[in-house]
């Protein structure tokens, strides 16, 4: 025979009752038994609801089914979140990708389908639907194949005109949906870069012609051996191809692009134009303001177009193949002695090819290279 289980209600009766006998001078044990309980359960009970009234056993059922709503919620909204996290990256967008997705989910996590459709909006019915292409969609996608490598520069568009001209009767929708399908893509076409000057030598954008004429300048990052960033700003004569000088510190900015500036202003006069890119330490208002007040002007390549300041980047990659890419730094200090001796070296010695294989600057003078622009 199945033992009868006590509700909530008829525990605190049952423990008023033996109360109520123990009260009027039965004994406890007889009083227990008088109730059709043993005193195990008794003792167990009292611990569990004894002192209890109607009242607070009311209470305290309201707030059990609250925990375990509340711990049914907390439940599900981690479970949505695993079955979110392991969903495919990005926008499911087509009921195919949902399909395959909750596929996915309900193999890895065993999780309901009727779950993971609500948590990942697809209909149950648009899971469970097996889409069924059209009979002539097998023609359909050959043409399109075929139309697509004899007009490689054609997308999707063009080649559902294509086909409406050959007789199919078909929407865009339609063939972008194949197209996709298929993987065909319209080849990515080469940006063409702009030149300094036309084949016929003129002017387009601003071109040295003598010596101080364009300075150009641009920043090379680089690290010592214990993985701290360091930085040299290196300036260079456009027309002569000389490095007049590189500032090698862990931090450069536009307070030290005038200081550096200031200092070549002094030893070798001013340029008619410094070229730059438009970093922030290069058009900040204070340098802008400072080439301006010393009589230069400032030419600025238009934003992504590197090439436009080909030569300071040509020097750059020279500073970095040559030196940087094959010497270990263990200090900031090692790092500004090396490369101010292959600045030395690439003005003095080094054979530049478009100088007809001759250094920059064979002529330069030891004060230039003890000046302080070059500490």
């Amino acid at each position: 025979m199945a033992t009868k289980r006590h509700k909530p209600e008829e525990i605190v009766s049952k423990l008023r009752q033996v109360e109520v006998l123990v009260g009027q001078g039965m004994p406890r044990i007889d009083a227990i038994r008088q109730v059709r309980i043993t005193e195990q359960t008794y003792y167990r009970w009292r611990k569990q609801y004894g002192g209890m009234g109607t009242d607070q056993l009311k209470e305290l059922k309201r707030l059990q089914k609250e925990n375990e709503r509340l711990r049914k919620a907390v439940s599900d909204l981690t479970l949505d979140k695993l079955i979110l996290s392991e969903a495919a990256k990005g926008n499911l967008l087509s009921p195919a990708r949902r399909r395959a997705c909750i596929n996915h989910i309900r193999q890895h996590l065993g999780v309901s389908e009727r779950r993971t459709c609500r948590v990942l909006g697809q209909h149950r019915s648009t899971q469970r639907k097996r889409p069924a292409g059209r009979a002539d969609e097998e023609c359909l996608v050959a043409d399109m194949i075929a139309l697509a490598r004899e007009y490689g520069r054609y997308g999707y568009r063009r080649i559902a005109a294509l086909l409406r001209d050959a007789g199919w009767h078909v929407n865009d929708k339609r063939v972008e949906r194949l197209w996709r399908r298929e993987g065909l893509k319209v080849p990515m076409k080469q940006p063409k870069r702009g030149r300094l000057w036309l084949n016929d030598g003129s002017c387009v954008r601003l071109r040295p012609e003598y010596p101080d004429h364009v300075w150009s300048y641009d920043f090379v990052h680089c690290r010592t051996n214990d993985g701290k960033a360091f930085r040299t700003l290196n300036i260079l004569d456009e027309s002569t191809r000389e490095c007049l000088a590189i500032r090698v510190k862990r931090k450069l900015n536009s307070t030290e692009v005038i200081d550096v500036l200031t200092d070549l202003f002094i030893l070798r006069g001013v340029p008619a134009y410094i070229r730059s890119d438009n970093g922030p330490e290069f058009i900040a208002q204070a340098v802008r303001d400072w080439i301006n007040v010393v009589g230069a002007k400032t030419a600025y390549i238009e934003p992504g177009s590197p090439w436009e300041n080909g030569y300071c980047e040509s020097f750059n990659a020279r500073l970095r193949d040559e030196l940087l890419n094959g010497e270990i730094f263990y200090s900031l200090k090692e790092a500004q002695i090396l490369i101010e001796q292959w600045r030395k070296h690439y003005n003095t010695k080094r054979p530049h090819s478009a100088l007809g294989y001759r250094p920059p600057a064979p002529e330069t003078i030891v004060r230039m290279d003890q000046s302080p622009v070059l500490q």
